[in-house]
């Protein structure tokens, strides 16, 4: 067998022991698959019903594959479709025998538009309001659901209030405060009014003109017809965040979602009012060459400009869709403040209908189980007549976790639960993994062990991750996209160090102490509250001397101008690139020519974040050992089952304080006492001297 066939086959076995029941692979299937959740289904009846997906579906069954399905005619956004989804889920009547379903992709229509006669109204100036506008007239009653205006000349930003009407004389308000603009240079254009669908002949836009000026009548308008053939709402759902550490200049937060393989295209930010145009990407770990690395799925312009009390914006950041968990928001603040961020809204992909034909009782939805296929039923037959304008909507039900006791098969091992043994007393650090819940965990690596590992932070070669018994716990090392920050002490020198050159002009030396040596490459922040300054700043290390050199000298290893010159503004924080060096101490000097010193806060050290991936048994306090320089790069099975890893919401658990295994653990381990030794060692070397004495006294022949 060739090594391109050995991989496939191998990956299958594998994935077939995690994700099928434990036990001999060869043991005879259940005949009622086993499924991790349940929920009733609320159909008021029997007949053809429709289900809308929502999230918590989503993030319990198998999941979608979005593609890119059309092009809106107007906006020119691309809307993008979720299929071939769901293939575990399903519905069981009363009786539990099987109720045929199917997933009906519900495309839209091609919007059509009709065209409006207009009419003006009368404008209004008085002390309470300042308005004027248009009436539209579509020539008959139509069933619309969006006013959309055409050709109008920018730049405008105009809040208005649209109400429809069948007789001209009754009237219902549709949009009660809306805004609609062009604004070229700011690239943000929104000339559509959407509102719940009604059966209007004419429509009513009034201009709010009281802190704007007046705008002529638009050249022509037109309203949406609701077509029957309309797919399901469009789905999104608020996330969790939290702020992360981050270097100057720039916001980053993580940004937790329901479950991993979601089908989501973009996220909606919420930002604190005021002007915004930063630059927004959003990142998740993926794995790559063994190891996990973030990778961009989106990028776009954040944008925001007011006129008065009214704004415009686009705060929208179109991404594919993500494998993870979770996902990490980096943005660009420039020399603004930190990002103001109130909320997060997921936008999923345009789902599709859930069909089926509800029995005269109970009908429960199952789903959670990645080893089945997708049902093929007799109900197929009947898509071609299905149409879904005209079917009653059924209702969710809560969810619930199902037990083992419900399933015809247990719960799945999630991977592969040990590996080989090691002594841990050869490791010079071993560290404790508190335990808790069985369940996927990441593991943060802080300094310490970025600069004790043998690999200096970078391979991670001789880290391991063990149970009480000493067997190697599986795991995966993650690249944040954050990076490790570290609070770094800044001491004056009053008299300069022997390896710093004397300098016409006044200058600062500062001595920065490295937490430890042999850390990976980093940057040094420096801060300062200073507003108005222009200055050199110089970054070194002491050597010692060598054949080339024979007193202590100046490695200088960054150097550049700092200057500021807004006095309304904080100055951003200058960041020095610090290689991996065999030292505690950077000396960090500050040409301030005839100025008074530049005062500088306590600096930061911004390393590269990794943290280890993997599942902690439950009640099991693991520990992390390394400091080996023996030991080759580990090869784990848990490699091979990244997506399903990467795609399991993860907890964060800390490892306990560093120290050397002879302060935890006492002292190593010995195989015989210091006494018996010393008193060995000394029987020998009496027993040795004696001998030599021997030989020096006989006779040579």
């Amino acid at each position: 067998m060739t090594s391109s066939t050995v991989r496939p086959v191998a990956l299958t076995a594998l994935a077939a022991a995690i994700l099928v029941r434990s036990g001999s692979i060869a043991a005879q299937a259940p005949a009622v698959p086993a499924f991790r959740f349940e929920r009733p289904i609320r159909s008021d009846g029997e007949g053809p019903r429709r289900l809308a997906v929502d999230v918590t579906l989503l993030a319990g069954a198998a999941p979608f594959r979005v593609v890119r399905t059309a092009v809106e005619p107007v906006t020119g956004r691309q809307i993008m479709s979720a299929s071939d989804g769901l293939r575990d889920l399903r519905l069981y009547d009363a009786s539990g025998r099987d109720v045929g379903y199917l997933l009906v992709r519900n495309p839209p229509d091609a919007p059509q538009y009709r065209s409006a006669g207009l009419l003006p109204v009368a404008a209004v100036e008085n002390n309470r309001e300042r308005t004027s506008g248009f009436e539209a007239d579509l020539g008959e009653p139509l069933l619309v659901d969006a006013f959309r205006l055409a050709s109008m000349t920018p730049p405008f930003l105009k809040r208005v209030r649209l109400e429809g009407s069948g007789d001209r004389e009754h009237w219902t308000l549709l949009v009660s405060e809306g805004t609609v603009f062009d604004l070229p240079d700011e690239q943000l254009r929104q000339t559509e009014l959407r509102f719940t669908a009604g059966s209007y002949r004419y429509l009513r836009l009034t201009w709010d003109d009281s802190k704007s000026g007046r705008v002529p009548q638009p050249p022509s308008a037109a309203a949406r017809r609701v077509s029957s053939n309309a797919p399901p709402p469009p789905l999104t759902a608020p996330l969790t965040f939290e702020r992360r550490p981050s270097e100057p200049s720039r916001s980053r937060f993580r940004v937790h979602l329901p479950g991993g393989h979601l089908p989501i295209v973009a996220l909606d930010l919420d930002v604190a009012p005021g002007y915004v145009l930063r630059d927004a990407a959003v990142y998740e770990a993926r794995l790559s060459s063994g190891g996990v690395a973030p990778v961009r799925l989106g990028q776009g312009m954040l944008r925001r400009v007011i006129r008065g009390d009214l704004s415009a914006s686009s705060l929208r950041i179109a991404i594919e869709p993500p494998s993870d968990a979770q996902l990490d928001l980096d943005v660009n603040d420039g020399t603004n403040p930190p990002l103001d961020l109130k909320g997060v809204t997921a936008v999923f992909a345009d789902l599709p209908w859930i069909y089926f034909e509800a029995p005269a009782g109970t009908v429960t939805a199952r789903y959670g189980n990645a080893t089945l296929a997708a049902p093929q039923y007799d109900i197929e037959a009947a898509r071609p007549q299905i149409a879904l304008g005209s079917v009653r909507q059924a209702v969710w039900g809560e969810p619930r976790a199902r037990s083992a006791d419900e399933n015809a098969a247990g719960a799945a091992p999630a991977l592969p639960a040990v590996g080989s043994a090691l002594d841990p007393t050869l490791f010079k650090f071993v560290r404790t993994i508190p335990s808790g819940e069985a369940r996927l965990i990441t593991v943060p690596l802080d300094g310490a062990a970025l600069a004790h590992s043998a690999s200096g932070g970078a391979a991670f070669s001789d880290v391991r991750v063990i149970d009480a018994g000493g067997r190697q716990i599986p795991y995966l090392v993650e690249r944040a996209s954050e990076p490790l920050t570290v609070d770094i002490d800044l001491e004056r020198l009053q008299t300069a160090p022997r390896s710093v050159p004397p300098a016409r002009s006044a200058r600062s030396i500062y001595r920065a102490r490295l937490p430890f040596r042999r850390l990976p490459a980093s940057r040094l922040v420096l801060p300062t509250s200073a507003r108005v300054f222009d200055r050199v700043v110089t970054v070194g290390v002491e050597r010692e001397p060598h054949e080339r050199r024979r007193d202590v000298w100046l490695d200088q290893i960054f150097a550049t101008r700092w200057m500021h010159a807004d006095q309304d503004s904080p100055a951003v924080a200058l960041t020095a690139v610090v290689p991996s060096i065999d030292s505690t101490d950077l000396l960090v000097i500050v040409d301030e020519g005839d100025n008074a010193p530049l005062p500088i806060g306590r600096a930061q050290l911004l390393l590269p974040a990794y943290r280890l991936r993997l599942f902690r048994p439950a009640a099991t306090a693991l520990r992390v050992a390394y400091g080996r320089a023996d030991l080759e790069q580990p090869q784990y099975d848990l490699a091979l089952l990244g997506p399903q890893v990467l795609g399991a919401p993860a907890a964060e658990v800390p490892l306990d304080v560093e120290r050397p295994q002879a302060e935890t653990a006492g002292s190593m381990p010995t195989l015989v006492s210091p006494r018996l030794f010393w008193l060995a060692l000394g029987t020998a070397a009496f027993v040795l001297v004696g001998l030599i004495v021997r030989l020096l006294k006989k006779p040579t022949a």
